[in-house]
Order: C-alpha cells, then sequence, then structure tokens
C-alpha cells in the first residue's frame, strides 16, 4: 500500500504548497475542507498545475494522485482516511485548528497501525501543532482514559514554512501561482522513535526555535511592514511599495531591529541573519508576483496580536531595552489599516478603536498587560489612530 496523507484546507498554500510537495514525494493526498464549492472542484478534476515563479522563470508541476472529502457531510469517510494514513497536514489558518481537531482526535482514537501518524499543522503562527494538539487532547475530542496513549497512535510536530502566495487568477480555477523559494522546516525530536516521514521538501531540525522567529520576524514582519506602508501611500502592490525609497528604508530598519533581536538571542551570525535579510527583501519585490497590498496586510488583528510579527519582536526588545523605533511606527501603520474591502478584521479593528478606550485596545489587541515596557510605547500611538479616524 502506498504513501498518503491527509490534509485539511483546499486553498492555495494547501493546493500550492503543501500537497505539491507530498505529491512530489510520492503521496496520495485526500483533501479534507467544508467549503462545497473547493472539494467539488478538486472532485471533478483529476490534475491541476502549480506553476513556480522566480527569478529564473517558471516551473510548472503537474499535481495527480489525489482525493477530495467534504468533512461538513462525509465526517465518518474523513475518520477512516485519517486513520489509515501516514501523515496529516493542515493549512486551515490557526483560529481554525480548534475546528479541524475533533475530526482528527476520533481517527487518532480509531488508529491501529503500528506506526503512529505524523501530525503537522502548517500554520503562518508560532506553535501551531502544540495548539492543535492541545485541542485534540481536550475531553470533548479524545476519552481521557485514552490520553496516556495518545503518542502510540499520534506524533505531533511543529512546523514553520514561508512561501509567498501571491493574488491569483480570478480564473485560475484549482490551479496556482506560487514563488519558486519555499522553506519548509519541522521539529524532528517527536519522531526520535519510530522515524520522521519521508518528505524530501522538509529540513528536518532537532530545534525548531530559531527558525520559527527567523521567518517570522523576518519574512512576516517585512512582508507586512511594506503592506502597511504602501497601503498608507497609495501603493498597488508591494513591488511598488519598495520601488519607494522611504518605505526601503522604513522595512530595513524594521529588519535591523528584528534582526537585533535574531542574533541575540539565537546565536546566528550578524553575516548570516544580514544576508538572509537581503534575500527576503529581494523575494518580497519580485514584481512578477503581483503582490497586492491590501492581500498582504489582511487580518490586522491577528497580525498585531501579542506573538505575532510587530508586537512580538517588539516586546521581547522592550524587555531588554533595546531600539524599537522602525517597529513602533510600523504597529502604528497596522493599527491605520481600518476598514479595507473584504478584510474583516480591518471593519472590526475600526469597530473596537471607536468604542473603547487606548489602553484597552491594547490589552484587548495586543495582548499586552500595564506592566509590559512596551505597552505605554503603544497606547499613544493607539490615542494617535483614534484621532486621525473621528
Amino acid at each position: 500500500m502506498g504513501l498518503k496523507a491527509v490534509h485539511f484546507g483546499g486553498g492555495n498554500i494547501g493546493r500550492g504548497f503543501v500537497a505539491e510537495k507530498l505529491h512530489l514525494a510520492g503521496f496520495e493526498v485526500v483533501f479534507v475542507d467544508v467549503m462545497d464549492s473547493i472539494i467539488e472542484q478538486l472532485q471533478k478534476t483529476k490534475e491541476y498545475t502549480v506553476t513556480e515563479i522566480g527569478g529564473e522563470g517558471e516551473k510548472v508541476n503537474k499535481i495527480t494522485n489525489y482525493r477530495a472529502i467534504n468533512s461538513k457531510t462525509h465526517e465518518a469517510d474523513v475518520i477512516e482516511e485519517i486513520a489509515s494514513s501516514d501523515l496529516v497536514t493542515c493549512a486551515v489558518g490557526p483560529n481554525i485548528l480548534k475546528f479541524i481537531a475533533p475530526v482528527i482526535g476520533k481517527a487518532i482514537d480509531k488508529r491501529t497501525a503500528p506506526r503512529p501518524l505524523a501530525v503537522i499543522a502548517c500554520e503562518n503562527a508560532i506553535g501551531a501543532t502544540d495548539t492543535l494538539a492541545g485541542f485534540i487532547k481536550d475531553s470533548k475530542n479524545t476519552p481521557q482514559d485514552r490520553l496516556s496513549t495518545i503518542h502510540d497512535r499520534a506524533s505531533f510536530a511543529n512546523s514553520a514554512i514561508d512561501r509567498i502566495v501571491p493574488g491569483q487568477d480570478p480564473n485560475a480555477g484549482l490551479n496556482v501561482k506560487i514563488e519558486s523559494f519555499y522553506e519548509w522546516v519541522v521539529d524532528k525530536t517527536p519522531f526520535a522513535k519510530e522515524g520522521h516521514p519521508e518528505v524530501s521538501a522538509i529540513k528536518w531540525v532537532d530545534d525548531l526555535n530559531p527558525y520559527i522567529e527567523r521567518k517570522l520576524f523576518t519574512v512576516n514582519t517585512g512582508h507586512a511592514a511594506a503592506a502597511y506602508y504602501g497601503h498608507a501611500r497609495g501603493k498597488r502592490t508591494i513591488h511598488d511599495a519598495l520601488q519607494d525609497s522611504e518605505i526601503n528604508k522604513i522595512v530595513h530598519d524594521c529588519l535591523a531591529e528584528t534582526s537585533h533581536l535574531i542574533v541575540k538571542k539565537h546565536g546566528i551570525s550578524v553575516d548570516e541573519q544580514k544576508a538572509y535579510v537581503d534575500k527576503i527583501v529581494k523575494r518580497i519585490s519580485n514584481p512578477y508576483l503581483e503582490d497586492v497590498v491590501e492581500r498582504v496586510g489582511r487580518a490586522p488583528l491577528r497580525k498585531l496580536s501579542r506573538k505575532e510579527r510587530f508586537v512580538g519582536p517588539a516586546s521581547q526588545l522592550a524587555e531588554s531595552g533595546d531600539k524599537i523605533d522602525a517597529l513602533l511606527g510600523a504597529i502604528e501603520q497596522a493599527f491605520a489599516f481600518l476598514d479595507v474591502k473584504d478584510d474583516e478584521e480591518s471593519a472590526e479593528l475600526s469597530k473596537i478603536l471607536k468604542s473603547t478606550g487606548a489602553k484597552e485596545v491594547v490589552g484587548k489587541v495586543c495582548g499586552l498587560e500595564e506592566s509590559h515596557p512596551l505597552f505605554d510605547k503603544i497606547v499613544p500611538i493607539v490615542e494617535k489612530v483614534q484621532k486621525s479616524t473621528k
């Protein structure tokens, strides 16, 4: 019997990154989603393409050997597929993990295969697999008398993913356009006993934290900073924003501050981190990605949260008294990303700013307590944005 992976999330990252790499590694991929339209397309279409875009041109990969199940209407089928699979992955968004946990929990409990199921969440969030595992182990999803043996049936490994998926052609169907560069790093320590799944695209490491923070505080910080400043100055794409010398300098200033943290905390050399920053800025500047600033900036509430790309590094730097001026500027632009078309979080942020005092906003949105050294630096930023939007 061949290798099989069940992947939750039929979106662009799921089809264009995770499923692509699993397909190339020889896995049959079973997509699981609750969106009728995407599942029906996957069921009716026997192949789709992933076009990788880089400085050297385009490369097209044809993806086949997949199936698709709607977990909303066929939960029992999903449980059977997971119980007999080698690997479960997901790219559904951090806020959706609690909704996919029950079916995964049921499948793990039903599993009889001698090798534990590998579970890897592929989300833009720190410790996403730990979060998913926490939901799975909840008494609502796993019988408590089975918790002591759950690791005989499943191994949970955190990961860090990095690949830019630009806006897609509205008529592309299932086909995905994506940048050629990618990084998929996974903690190998949960697989010490049985060995990890053989996926050549994955870099297996003993300590994931440096990779997660370097990626989040470089790629995501730089990308979002360019988006928010670009939006404020009427730029259409990230490429357009970074062609503006002032925005380009601001983004580099943000990354100089996060680089200071990364070098100090993780022992990465100054030269290595500088080379990484230069590579990242070149990547996100790629004009062929057509990366629209509103797409990159969407979901400002999540991006302003405690462990995310701005407040995460700024809070750690503030605790040690280090410079955070550029990050504070980016935080201000993120708070000003309001009422953007098709972005529910920007509308929700606008409501919060209009109905809530500045200190409460900082606590609610950024997750900071008043005693934290960053708290009093963000309060006047919120007050400034509130005054400008009245």
